[in-house]
């Protein structure tokens, strides 16, 4: 009697306590040959198709040692509990019954692995919402790009739909996993509440001589800011607007200051977008809160001291829109003559631009430069003030590919005139 009673006790404690939690989530062992060939899940309405070997990792297989009256261990050492620390071992099983423990195999759900293929899942199926676009139509705000709502996988319910589907065994039951729609923070009937009723600023600038090249990248890259809305307290930031800069992306090679030389690579040009609309934002009473004067003056971005030189990922252009509303930024080429606009709330501000002026001009070309930004509130009280310096070097620390034999001084026999002509060809 004391041995069935101690067999007793180790049954029930076995299933509750040792080896561990062994028996949660088990699976039979044939599950995956039941499992149909065909088998697909769907994420928002989209199939997906699963092979059983995707399904076969969802599963793990583990190995034990228990008791079973009537067989005969090949184990030769068969004192378990000497490995098996535990109370429950040296309670349920005497040393005489431990020469029945029997290897054992358990087919459980692997969560972990469910969850990294959800991960992966929702990498290929979430959509970021997308917000609506607007332009100024004859003086008013009109939608030209809708908004559209994202969608997310919720990754915590497919898990627990996926575990359920393999402890049921209801392969008949599609797999469609749920999603969350986010909604997009700018809706495309949200134009009448954005606060957009006024031009508050223009930049411009003007790129005569530009290259052939040159000019195709300066289209490129103001498409990429027309209709960029600004939220109230948010920093613009030039260069996430602009994102990647290369041929993929619709660039042309062309001259770059770079690594102390003037050299071509894609997207040279883009500073001229990127001066305007620092033109733009001085004229708005922006607060600027990131901005580099190019390496030498380049007669592109005259008046010299107004310039904002980028370059992915830095130096970059960027500015706090301190204004009541959004700002709705159109863009726009007439002739050779680039043009940002700023629309949003006219709060009454005045802006005064002070310069730019040159501080100081050296032979080689180096330039001084500075200007002032000073902003009135509607009761004319001075709300901002900044001073922006410009240190320019001479061209000639930046030659030009070729430019090796191009001339930093006025031959004795050359006339002004011709010295002016020869400067202005080589962009001096």
């Amino acid at each position: 009697m004391q041995t069935r009673n101690h067999i007793l006790i180790f049954s029930f404690l076995t299933l509750a306590f040792w080896p561990g939690n062994i028996f949660a989530q088990t699976l039979p062992a044939n599950i995956l040959e039941k499992i149909p060939t065909d088998l697909s899940l769907t994420v928002n309405g989209t199939p997906y198709s699963l092979a059983k070997s995707e399904i076969s990792t969802w599963t793990k297989e583990k190995n034990y040692l228990a008791f079973e009256a009537g067989y005969f261990s090949e184990i030769e050492n068969i004192n378990f509990c000497q490995y098996e620390k535990s109370l429950e071992c040296r309670l349920s099983l005497p040393y005489e019954n431990q020469k029945n423990i029997k290897k054992k195999y358990t087919l459980s759900i692997d969560t972990d692995s469910i969850k990294n293929f959800i991960k992966d899942l929702a990498r290929k199926t979430n959509k970021d919402p997308l917000d609506a676009k607007f332009e100024i139509t004859d003086g008013k705000v009109s939608v030209f790009a809708l908004s559209s709502p994202g969608i997310k996988l919720d990754e915590e319910k497919s898990v627990q739909i996926i575990e359920d589907f393999l402890l049921t065994q209801n392969f008949s039951t599609p797999l469609d996993l749920p999603t969350q729609k986010i909604q997009p923070e700018i809706s495309s009937d949200s134009q009448n509440n954005l606060g957009i009723t006024s031009l508050i600023g223009t930049g411009k600038s003007n790129f005569t001589g530009s290259t052939k090249n040159r000019i195709f990248n300066i289209n490129v890259a103001t498409k990429r800011f027309n209709g960029v809305l600004i939220k109230p307290q948010e920093e613009f930031s030039f260069v996430k607007i602009l994102g990647e800069v290369d041929g993929e992306h619709g660039y042309l090679p062309e001259l770059v200051i770079k690594y102390n030389k003037t050299e071509p690579e894609f997207g040279g040009g883009i500073c001229q977008v990127s001066t305007t609309a620092f033109r733009a934002a001085i004229n708005s009473g922006l607060e600027i809160t990131a901005r580099r004067n190019h390496a030498y003056p380049v007669s592109y971005y005259n008046p010299q001291g107004m310039d904002a030189t980028v370059y992915v990922p830095l130096p970059d252009l960027r500015f706090i829109n301190n204004t009541p509303g959004h700002i709705l930024i159109e863009t726009k080429i007439e002739g050779k003559e680039l043009i940002f606009n700023f629309y949003g709330t006219d709060d009454g501000r005045k802006i005064n631009i002070i310069g730019p002026t040159v501080l100081e001009r050296k032979p080689d070309g180096s330039l001084k430069t500075t200007f002032t930004q000073q902003v009135f509130d509607k009761n004319e009280k001075i709300i901002q003030e900044d001073v922006f310096n410009s240190n320019y070097d001479s061209p000639n620390k930046y030659p030009h590919p070729g430019a090796e034999n191009i001339l930093t001084e006025k031959p004795k026999d050359w006339s002004n005139k011709e010295w002016k002509k020869y400067k202005s060809e080589h962009n001096m």
